[in-house]
């Protein structure tokens, strides 16, 4: 570390303390030619979580848009605050789990998890967002979904023989 009075890069440790949750270390150093004090801090550069967008840019993890995209699809519907808030953190959760080692999910698989989250919550808001994230051209995608949602809950329904 260099020396802030002379510039010397020959000092030593005199005390190191944790801070804020383990989250920095703060050094007393003293210079070993000038014999001056001085405090350096020490903190993990993190790299950020990314999304990696269809046409491959690459943005920041946006919680925000999230909440957005629920609240949109869970708009008028019988789901309360506390529901759609742990909603969204499974959702924030299951997406940093999937992208632990490289710090990075694709949008697909974001919007994956999102709908099978809304699919075990309400099924409309499933419909909502579905025919928004799959981007529906017509009428019958849209049917089509729906006779899906329809066959999976009556397979729900049956008993496991």
């Amino acid at each position: 570390m260099r020396c802030p009075y002379c510039g010397s890069l020959d000092d030593k440790v005199l005390e190191s303390r944790t801070m804020a949750n383990g989250e920095s270390i703060r050094r007393r150093r003293e210079c070993v030619s000038c014999g001056m004090r001085f405090t350096s801090y020490e903190r993990i550069e993190e790299k950020p979580f990314m999304v990696i967008k269809r046409d491959g840019r690459r943005q920041p993890f946006d919680r925000a848009k999230i909440e957005k995209g629920i609240e949109r699809a869970l708009e008028k519907r019988p789901v309360s605050s506390s529901t759609k808030e742990n909603i969204i953190n499974d959702i924030e959760d299951a997406a940093f789990m999937k992208g632990k080692s490289s710090r990075e999910i694709s949008t697909a698989d974001l919007g994956e998890i999102i709908l099978e989250r809304l699919h075990d919550v309400d099924k409309v808001a499933y419909i909502r967002f579905a025919s928004v994230y799959r981007n529906f051209e017509d009428l019958d995608e849209f049917i089509s979904e729906v006779k899906k949602l329809k066959k999976s809950k009556i397979s729900e329904k049956k008993p496991n023989s």
